[in-house]
């Protein structure tokens, strides 16, 4: 824990970037009958009824110095789609950057090691090096503040009935570009000092 809140003080370097990385899924449903729409004095209307479309995968790259993310929609979760993120992030987001610093929870797939599961050898430790990897502790997800901007997406953006991937992707992105151009961010303010009180029983005690 105190090592994602040590991160999390560092100021800002364009050299080392600070993102923070999640994922989460999205029930896919289509509409059964043709919602009305909006009319001055009444609200829309949708039955009740609903197709199930599958599920889609998301991925949340967010760089809370800078107030940057990137939504990314995948029909899968796998080594692969993870692995195919971690390159765009490396080659297109921060080509530049002497190495990107990465915070992400313990999920199996999160892992340097599933970039050898899309990429040769010798390409998959090239971009694993870009990488300086940190963990959020068990139980502590929360620490992730990928997880603060998957919320506010949900609120702002996924709380309706999506239809298909590409209907997803197309809202993300214009979703993703509003929350870019107001350089929205978060306001971390939890600290080790703060932990260390009040997150006291979580620490071995010392007889």
């Amino acid at each position: 824990m105190e090592d994602i809140l040590e991160v999390y003080q560092r100021p800002y370097d364009p050299a080392r970037p600070v993102v923070c990385l999640d994922e989460t899924s999205k029930q896919l449903i289509s509409e059964k009958t043709t919602p009305i729409p909006v009319v001055p004095g009444e609200a829309a209307r949708y039955d009740y009824e609903y197709a199930r479309e599958g599920v889609a995968n998301l991925f949340m790259l967010f760089a809370p110095l800078a107030g940057q993310r990137d939504v990314r929609v995948t029909e899968r979760r796998t080594k692969k789609d993870y692995a195919a993120c971690l390159r765009t992030l490396s080659e297109e987001t921060y080509p530049e950057a002497e190495k990107i610093v990465l915070v992400q929870d313990n999920l199996n797939t999160h892992s340097l090691a599933s970039l050898y599961a899309l990429f040769p050898p010798s390409e998959a430790k090239r971009l694993a090096d870009r990488f300086e990897v940190h963990y959020t502790p068990k139980h502590g997800s929360w620490l992730n503040m990928a997880e603060i901007e998957f919320s506010i997406l949900g609120r702002q953006c996924l709380s309706r009935r999506i239809a298909s991937v590409e209907a997803l992707r197309r809202e993300t992105t214009a979703w993703e570009a509003r929350r870019d151009q107001a350089v929205s961010t978060v306001n971390w303010q939890f600290k080790t000092e703060d932990a260390r009180i009040k997150l006291q029983k979580l620490y071995p005690s010392i007889d």
